[in-house]
């Protein structure tokens, strides 16, 4: 027993334990994200792409489901596990920069009070990539600590891979390729093995290329787009206040530090990381990303500032600071979690945001309501399908044979698809991102059709509609005290006779944002 307290690894894995447990008693709190909803649609039309991401965390998900189901518990259950490696993963990079027990122990105590793990609790690509970077980030150490590049292939297979989950990898290439510029990693340009990590990083990725050049460069309007008009607008002063506030305002002290170490005399050996990290901070500033954008690059700062802490003379000074800042840390990261993770009642999630004003979190140009957009898009899925259910099963058999449902956006379309199998409710219509690519249904000419209006107004609603069917009759109106406003007071109608074909209304309905 005494040798497994002594262990170095002995306090991230409590710390990752602890991960754990939060990440298991969080995991059916509240309902599905509409994400994971549309996910699990992708996972039933396997493909080399989607419009707005790649298809390796779609294969994965697929995997799951074979094995263990279609619960919410089978879906969320390794992104619970990554919250734990993400901790883990923290402490290992400390270990290959040169820290010790102390320094593992604050560098995992970082990672535990970010907020990722909202992230690292729904199941998306934002999971994989989160640990896509951890793991290129610890193989960069021990590749600078040993010398040995033929490190470059496992980081080719990493980044590779990493490119075909979630596009934002260009950054940590850029960042790479950055750090081995201004440093002397730049040897390694001499090397058979970087060239072939890179051209197998650059061969795995290529599918999704070969595929956005079959589809008209789907994904690139989906940037445009996204850009344009449904991401919040971020200054390079919001950019770097979203860092801090993102990773936590107390980790400031370990962060900071950590870049500072990576320059000065005790950390040259890795001067790569701080090169790396400048020219990610600054292209993505520019390009006004999301502040979460970069925080899979903090783990390898927070590794730095731990050292930085842990070489501080004299050592009992050390001791003292280290062991204050990890345990205030630990504390502060434990009371902010239930910002990014849904370990309250839903009444006491919502006390707990407003006493701290923080309901209002939105990262998108859209209204919020009772909850913050994160938490309000996991309510109210299963009511919208049931309200579906309702009106279809008043339908006679040969109307419910030719009936299509069409609503606006892959949320709703995955609600659809995945509660409405037990209303025996036909696959959704929808003309969003992939929804788009997979098609109108096939042999129905729109005769009959339950449609989601577009405006929560229903005189407009119908105006919006009518010019398209012979007959419009409203049906229902879909609401949700918990639910995003824009989902809400929604009205759905129904249609009789569309006026135009399928393919003429695909034309004109695309949607990619």
């Amino acid at each position: 027993m005494k040798k497994i307290v002594r262990s170095d690894l002995f306090a991230p894995a409590l710390l990752a334990g602890l991960n754990l447990g939060l990440a298991l008693a969080a995991i059916n709190r509240f309902g599905w994200f509409r994400d994971e909803l549309y996910y699990v649609a992708c996972s039933d039309h396997l493909a080399a792409g989607y419009v707005d991401h790649p298809p390796v965390s779609i294969l994965i998900l697929k995997l799951v489901r074979v094995l263990l189901g279609d619960s919410l518990f089978a879906v969320r259950l390794l992104p619970a596990l990554g919250s734990a490696a993400f901790v883990l993963l923290a402490a290992l990079i400390a270990r290959e920069l040169g820290g010790k027990k102390r320094a593992m122990a604050l560098a995992a105590a970082a990672a535990f009070a970010t907020a990722n793990y909202f992230n690292l609790h729904i199941y998306s690509m934002n999971l994989w990539d989160i640990l896509v970077w951890s793991g290129v980030l610890f193989l960069l150490a021990r590749m600078i600590r040993t010398g040995n590049p033929r490190y470059w292939l496992g980081l080719g297979t990493l980044l590779g891979l990493g490119l075909e989950n979630k596009i934002t990898v260009v950054f940590l290439c850029l960042g790479i390729a950055a750090g081995v510029l201004l440093t002397p990693l730049r040897a390694h340009l001499k090397s058979r093995y970087f060239w072939l990590g890179a051209g197998w990083a650059a061969g795995l990725f290529l599918p999704y290329v070969l595929w956005n050049a079959g589809h008209g460069w789907a994904h690139l309007e989906f940037l445009r787009n996204a850009s344009a008009e449904k991401n919040m607008p971020v200054s390079p002063l919001g950019f770097l206040l979203g860092q801090v506030v993102y990773q936590n305002p107390l980790n400031v002290l370990v962060w900071v530090p950590g870049l500072w170490f990576f320059f000065r005399r005790a950390g040259r050996s890795f001067r790569f990381f701080g090169w790396a990290f400048a020219a990610m901070f600054l292209v993505m500033m520019a390009l006004q990303g999301k502040d979460y954008y970069l925080s899979p690059a903090y783990p390898v700062l927070f590794a730095g500032g731990a050292i930085f802490w842990e070489s501080l003379k004299p050592e009992k000074a050390s001791r003292a600071i280290t062991a204050v800042l990890a345990g205030l840390i630990v504390i502060v990261g434990l009371l902010v979690r239930p910002i990014t993770l849904p370990v309250l009642s839903v009444e006491k999630t919502q006390a707990y945001l407003n006493a701290l004003n923080l309901k209002d979190l939105a990262a998108e140009r859209n209204a919020i309501g009772a909850l913050p957009q994160h938490y309000a898009d996991m309510f109210g899925w299963e009511e919208m399908a049931a309200l579906y259910g309702e009106i279809f099963g008043k339908l006679g058999p040969d109307d419910r044979n030719a009936c299509v449902i069409y609503v606006r956006n892959y949320g709703e379309a995955g609600a659809i698809d995945f509660f409405g199998r037990k209303y025996g409710l036909p696959r959704a219509t929808c003309a969003h991102n992939s929804y788009w690519i997979w098609g109108p249904p096939e042999g129905k000419t729109g005769e009959v059709m339950i449609v989601l209006g577009n405006e929560h107004d229903l005189q407009k609603s119908f105006e919006d509609i009518s010019p398209f069917f012979d007959s419009v009759e409203y049906a229902a109106t879909f609401t949700h005290p918990l639910a995003m406003p824009y989902e809400n007071d929604r009205p759905i109608f129904l249609c009789r006779g569309l006026k135009v074909s399928f393919a003429e209304l695909w034309k004109r309905a695309k949607h990619f944002i």
